[in-house]
């Protein structure tokens, strides 16, 4: 393992690991989800979610992938015998994210261009799931979308080409590229959208506390989610990137740096965000809590009608959705990257090759969301895979590893060598007692609303094929996996 890969800079590695957690949830599910639970308040349970889960979760994953130097799973697969499996498990939850991710990023791509002529006219919502998608019922998938299927193959080809050319030439060099621009384009997109009339208001109903809901239980469990799924944990993505890490590096630094970026920018894009649903409200004559959502309705539907009604609003446009575009591919690119290593280092094969196969088959994959179907197909996969797959495959990792494996104190003295800033018990409680306890509850919860209600209020069949199968189907793939043998053992 000594001629492994390596980041060319910490600048490099940092910049990429915030590529990983900035992605499209930042943008539009963070704001709402703080806006239902909360406003203001809800900053006091997700800061606290961000010191006792999400930090933490980051410092040992970043650890595993430092300490032993390999992909997911056979990093689990150091830190014992009979963790292989999560590794891969993981990997094929990201394999099966990396199959419905570009196309939200080739709609992304295709509305930058839409921006300049308004061309969803006065009725957003209709023209993206009819002109646009041409969306037929559940279950129904039709014929493939020219829309969605060109801009998508190209979208491939980008990501094709940056992982063909490995970690320092690729991965880094188009994160150093990809992350300063976002950082740039969005805050042109906050400042103009705090300059609008209405702006102010949309302002104080996002950050407007409402004090009662700290001793909410679901809203605690809502910032605890936000954080897991903003950080990229659990999807093999932060042990991957961090085995690439020069031996001596500070790994606690690293993680509060990756950590306390991602929840800035999630600050940033609700500014930009509540601002410019202030704006829309005003122009209606509406309360802001009428056009507030969330998800790809915020994007796709919210903010077309937003747009029309700004002045310079092709600019606007663009540059809004070009920064989707950039959050989308960053992150698309490190989810990517868990099963091209994974696959490399458990064929033995070159990393050409690794892209060409596993890049392959997850392009292939992708066009089963570019038809008529598509949206709808996304919409449960993302649901299950999210709730059923990342979370609960974070609940095992972590259980694995303090009550199973008790690796936590090794793996804290080894962080404890190589960084400035020293892990204390509170370390190895939070990921002992709350981050199960929390991840537990939400997998509890999640169960008994889906017992009691049809997701989406899709047809039942429609939900098992596509939402149950798919999450469950990714376990097995990693139980398959771990049959094989490694190279040389």
């Amino acid at each position: 393992m000594e001629n492994r890969s390596q980041w060319g800079t910490r600048l490099g590695f940092l910049l990429a690991a915030m590529g990983s957690a900035i992605g499209l949830g930042n943008i539009w599910r963070f704001p709402a989800t703080a806006f239902d639970n909360g406003g203001g308040a809800f900053f006091i349970p997700y800061l606290f979610a961000l010191l006792t889960a999400g930090i933490p979760l980051l410092i040992m994953e970043y650890t595993i992938g430092h300490k032993y130097r390999s992909s997911a799973p056979r990093s689990f697969k150091r830190v014992s015998k009979g963790m292989e499996w999560i590794g891969w498990w993981q990997i094929g939850i990201s394999f099966i994210i990396s199959a419905y991710y570009p196309i939200i990023v080739a709609w992304a791509a295709m509305y930058a261009y839409f921006s300049f002529g308004q061309s969803w006219g006065d009725d957003p919502t209709g023209f993206f799931v009819g002109d646009f998608l041409q969306l037929a019922d559940a279950g129904t998938f039709g014929s493939m979308v020219p829309a969605v299927l060109f801009p998508l193959l190209a979208i491939w080809a980008v990501v094709f080409l940056i992982l063909g050319r490995g970690i320092k030439k690729g991965i880094e060099v188009a994160n150093k590229i990809f992350i300063p621009l976002l950082a740039i384009i969005f805050i042109i997109i906050v400042i103009r959208a705090i300059t609008l009339p209405g702006a102010v208001d949309g302002l104080e109903a996002f950050f407007a506390p409402d004090w009662s809901t700290i001793l909410d239980g679901s809203v605690w469990v809502a910032a605890y989610g936000q954080i897991f799924f903003s950080l990229s944990i659990a999807f093999a993505i932060m042990i991957t990137y961090a085995s690439y890490l020069p031996k001596k590096s500070d790994i606690t630094n690293n993680a509060f740096i990756t950590g306390f970026a991602n929840s800035s920018f999630e600050l940033l894009a609700g500014i930009g965000v509540f601002a410019a649903l202030g704006f829309m409200a005003n122009q209606a004559g509406v309360a802001v809590s009428e056009v507030a959502r969330g998800g790809v309705g915020l994007a796709f539907m919210v903010f077309p009608e937003i747009i029309s009604q700004m002045p310079a609003s092709g600019l606007f446009g663009f540059l809004f959705f070009a920064s989707l575009v950039l959050a989308g591919l960053s992150s698309l690119i490190s989810i990517s990257e868990t099963y091209i290593a994974g696959i490399q280092e458990k064929f033995n094969i070159s990393r050409g090759l690794a892209v060409a196969i596993g890049g392959g088959i997850a392009a292939v994959a992708s066009l089963f969301f570019a038809n008529q179907g598509g949206l709808n197909l996304l919409d449960t996969v993302d649901y299950f895979i999210n709730n059923y797959g990342v979370a609960l495959a974070g609940l095992f990792e972590v259980v694995a590893i303090a009550w199973f494996a008790r690796s936590l104190k090794d793996l804290q003295n080894y962080a404890n060598d190589v960084s400035d800033i020293k892990l204390g018990y509170w370390w190895r409680f939070c990921l002992t007692f709350i981050t199960p306890a929390v991840l537990g509850y939400m997998m509890l919860q999640n169960l008994s609303n889906d017992i009691a209600n049809n997701y989406g209020d899709y047809p039942i069949d429609f939900l098992f094929n596509f939402g149950w199968v798919v999450a469950i189907g990714a376990m097995f793939f990693g139980a398959l996996m771990t049959t094989k043998k490694w190279p040389n053992e």
